[in-house]
C-alpha cells in the first residue's frame, strides 16, 4: 500500500516511487456486447448492453499486464463508466459486470501494477457524442435520445459516419458537443441543478441531487468489489467534467466561439435549437495553423424538439427566454448561470468541489485509506489556469495534458509547433522541449495550491498514431523502422518534459482490440500503443507496439530517498539520475533499464554503491553506503 509525502508517493519500506502508467482501455468506453464500436449504427435506445470483457477477456489479460509490465509501467489508469455498471435502469446494477471488473483487477495485482480507478466519461454520455452516463439519464431529465440528431443537440458518429463520405464526420467532430444542448443540459443538471432547475423534481428529490446520488452509489459497487485490492489505491472524481453552461453568459458573448472547431453554439443556439426553432450556426476548420470561420448553416430547419412529449423546455420555464409578440425569441436573463444576486459564480468553488467532497466521503465509507484523484475541468489547467481550493484528504492532483496543436491537426513537425498557453509559434525542437515542460511544470505546481504539497499524477497525455495522414500505418509493412519515426520523436519530447518535472503519469492509451481501420473503436480516435494490426508474431512480447521507443526508456521505479533529478538521451542512450539518498531505509533503489535501449547491458557509474540481483532482468537494484546527494550514470555496452 502506498502512502503520500509531498509529492512522492511512498511504499511500505519507506522509499518514493515514481508511477508511470497507462490507461486501459480506450475500448472501454462502449459496450462489448452488442458490440458498441461508435461506427456501428444505434438509436440508442437498447439498454440491453454488457461491458464484460472491456478491456479485454479475462482468458487474456494476464498477456496483456505482461506487456505493460515489460515496457516499464507499474501502474494503471482502469476506465470504468457508469453506464457499465447501471445501463439497465436506475439500481440495476451489472453484476456479471463486476464480477467480471473484480477478477480482472485481481489479475492486475499478480503483476503489482498500481492502480486509479477511472469513472470515465466524455460529453456525458454515448449519446450524446461520448460516453459514460447511462441513457436513461437522459429521460429522467426529460429529453428524448432519438430526436437528438434531428434537433442537432448532439453530433454522434453513430449517425453520422458514412464510410462513402469521410466529410460526413470528420476528425475530431465529437468535440463540438461540449457546445451542443444534450451534454450541456445535462451537466448543468447534474452540477446546478439544485440552482439552475429547482423545479425539476426526480422521485422526490431535485435532479442534481438524483444524478449524483445514482452516479456515486455506481461507483460506490466498484469500490465494494476492490475494498481488499491492495493494489487499487485510488478512485478518480470524474473524467473531465464539463461546467456545462454554469458560468456562461446565455448569449455566448462572453467566451470567443471562433474558437471552437465546427459548429459553435452558443448557450442560446444550443437551447432554441433543442425546442425546435431553426438557427443559423457558424462553422469553424482549422486554416493555415487557425481556426476559421468558414461557412454559416442553418440547423433544424424542420424545427424538431428533444424534449419528451409530456415534458416542457425548463430554460425557457426559469425565464432565461421566452418569445415576443411576433414569436421570435429572445434573451431575459443572460447572466442567469452567472450571477447570484450580486454574487459572481465560480463553477469550481461553488459546484464542483462540493460534488468532489460528496464523491470522496461516498468512497472513503468503503475504502477509506484511498487517494481519491482530483480530475478538474480541462480547461482550468490546459490553458494554464490556477486550480486552489480546499479538497479531501488523500487528495491527488489528476490533471490531464495534451499537445493540442498535434491532437487537433493530427501533424507532428518536430522543427514547429504552437503553445496555445501563450498563443505563439514555437520553432525548434530545443524551443518545443522547453514548452512543455513549462506547461507541465505550470500543472504540478498547482498542486501545492490544492492542499498542502500533493502528488500529480497526470491522468492523460499521448499521441494520435493516425498522424500525417496514417503515415506510420503505411509504412509498418514496408518500412517499419521508418514507420513511427514522428509519434517516438514525439513521445520523447512528452517524456523529456516529464522527466524534468519528475511528474508521475499516464499515458493515453493501450486499446487491446485496436486496428488500423477503427482505431480504439471510438470517433475515430487512434491513441493506443498496442494494435492488433501490428501484431503479427503473438509469442513476441513487442509484437504489435508502436513507437516502442519513445515511451519504453529508463526511469526511477522507487528511491531509497528524494528524487532530483532524471534525464534520457535515446540519441545516446545515456541515463542519469541524481537523488539525496536515505540509509535508514534498507530496500533498494530501483531503476528500469529497457533491454531495448540497453540490448548488451549498460555500464554503471555510481560511487560507493552495491548491486542487487533481481528476477527482473530490466530492473536494475543497489544500495549507496551514505545519505547524501548521489548520481547515478548509465550508458550502454557495446557488443
Amino acid at each position: 500500500m502506498l502512502t503520500i509525502d509531498g509529492e512522492w508517493f511512498v511504499d511500505e519500506v519507506g522509499r518514493r516511487v515514481l508511477l508511470r502508467g497507462v490507461n486501459v482501455g480506450g475500448s472501454s468506453k462502449v459496450p462489448l456486447t452488442p458490440n458498441g464500436a461508435t461506427h456501428n449504427k444505434t438509436d440508442f435506445t437498447d439498454y440491453d448492453v454488457s461491458f464484460v470483457g472491456r478491456p479485454f477477456p479475462l482468458n487474456q489479460a494476464r498477456r496483456h499486464f505482461e506487456r505493460i509490465t515489460h515496457w516499464g509501467f507499474n501502474a494503471i489508469r482502469f476506465i470504468v463508466t457508469w453506464e457499465a455498471i447501471e445501463h439497465a435502469g436506475p439500481k440495476q446494477y451489472d453484476v456479471e459486470y463486476l464480477d467480471y471488473l473484480e477478477e480482472v483487477l485481481k489479475i492486475a495485482a499478480e503483476y503489482q501494477l498500481y492502480t486509479f480507478m477511472d469513472p470515465h466519461q466524455d460529453l456525458w454520455s454515448r449519446a450524446s457524442g461520448g460516453d459514460g452516463a447511462p441513457i436513461w439519464t437522459f429521460e429522467k431529465a426529460g429529453l428524448d435520445v432519438t430526436k437528438f440528431d434531428e434537433s442537432e443537440a448532439a453530433f454522434t458518429m453513430q449517425t453520422h459516419y458514412n464510410p462513402a463520405d469521410p466529410t460526413a464526420y470528420p476528425p475530431m467532430s465529437w468535440i463540438q458537443n461540449y457546445g451542443r444542448f444534450a451534454s450541456c443540459h445535462m451537466f448543468t443538471l447534474f452540477f446546478g441543478g439544485n440552482e439552475f432547475a429547482p423545479t425539476v423534481q426526480v422521485d422526490g428529490m431535485n435532479i442534481q441531487e438524483y444524478l449524483q446520488k445514482h452516479y456515486m452509489k455506481a461507483i460506490q459497487q466498484v469500490a465494494r468489489r476492490v475494498k481488499d485490492n491492495p493494489y487499487v489505491i485510488g478512485f478518480e472524481t470524474l473524467n473531465e467534467p464539463s461546467p456545462g453552461w454554469i458560468g456562461r453568459l446565455v448569449d455566448g458573448s462572453d467566451s470567443d466561439i471562433s474558437v471552437q472547431l465546427y459548429y459553435a453554439f452558443t448557450p442560446f443556439d444550443a437551447m432554441l435549437t433543442s425546442v425546435g426553432f431553426p438557427r443559423i450556426i457558424p462553422f469553424n476548420a482549422i486554416k493555415r495553423f487557425a481556426l476559421r470561420e468558414i461557412r454559416r448553416d442553418l440547423l433544424n430547419p424542420k424545427g424538431v424538439s428533444c424534449w419528451m412529449g409530456d415534458r416542457e423546455d425548463i430554460w425557457q420555464k426559469q425565464g432565461i427566454w421566452d418569445v415576443d409578440e411576433s414569436g421570435e425569441p429572445r434573451i431575459l436573463n443572460n447572466e442567469y448561470f452567472t450571477k447570484r444576486g450580486e454574487r459572481l459564480i465560480d463553477f469550481v468553488d461553488d459546484y464542483f468541489v462540493p460534488f468532489v467532497l460528496n464523491y470522496a466521503k461516498s468512497i472513503h465509507e468503503i475504502c477509506p485509506d484511498s487517494f481519491i484523484g482530483v480530475v478538474p475541468p480541462p480547461r482550468i489547467v490546459m490553458r494554464g489556469k490556477k486550480f486552489s481550493t480546499n479538497i479531501p484528504p488523500n487528495t491527488v492532483n489528476a490533471a490531464h495534458w495534451y499537445d493540442e496543436i498535434t491532437i487537433g491537426m493530427k501533424r507532428f513537425r518536430g522543427w514547429m509547433s504552437y503553445d496555445t498557453h501563450r498563443n505563439k509559434l514555437v520553432l525548434g525542437t530545443r524551443n518545443m522541449t522547453k514548452m512543455f515542460t513549462r506547461q507541465l511544470g505550470e500543472i504540478k505546481i498547482t498542486s501545492p495550491q490544492v492542499q498542502g504539497n500533493i502528488p500529480t499524477v497526470l491522468g492523460e497525455f499521448g499521441l494520435c498514431f493516425d498522424l500525417n495522414n496514417n503515415e506510420g500505418m503505411r509504412l509498418w509493412k514496408t518500412k517499419p523502422q521508418k514507420a513511427w519515426q514522428k509519434h517516438t520523436k514525439a513521445l520523447t519530447l512528452y517524456y523529456n518534459a516529464m522527466d524534468a518535472n519528475l511528474l508521475h503519469s499516464m499515458l493515453w492509451n493501450y486499446t487491446a482490440d485496436n486496428d488500423n481501420l477503427w482505431g480504439d473503436q471510438w470517433n475515430q480516435e487512434d491513441f493506443s500503443i498496442f494494435s492488433t494490426t501490428q501484431q503479427e508474431d503473438p509469442q513476441n512480447i513487442h509484437s504489435g507496439g508502436r513507437a516502442i521507443e519513445g515511451f519504453c526508456r529508463p526511469h526511477i521505479v522507487a528511491v531509497a530517498g528524494t528524487p532530483l533529478m532524471m534525464k534520457f538521451s535515446p540519441r545516446t542512450r545515456e541515463f542519469r539520475f541524481t537523488f539525496d539518498a536515505d540509509i535508514n531505509v534498507t530496500e533498494p533503489t530501483i531503476v528500469y533499464v529497457p533491454e531495448i535501449y540497453y540490448p548488451h547491458g549498460f555500464k554503471i557509474f555510481l560511487k560507493k554503491h552495491e548491486i542487487i540481483q533481481t528476477d527482473n532482468p530490466q530492473l536494475f537494484a543497489f544500495r549507496v553506503m551514505e545519505d547524501g546527494k548521489h548520481s547515478l550514470q548509465l550508458i550502454p555496452k557495446k557488443n
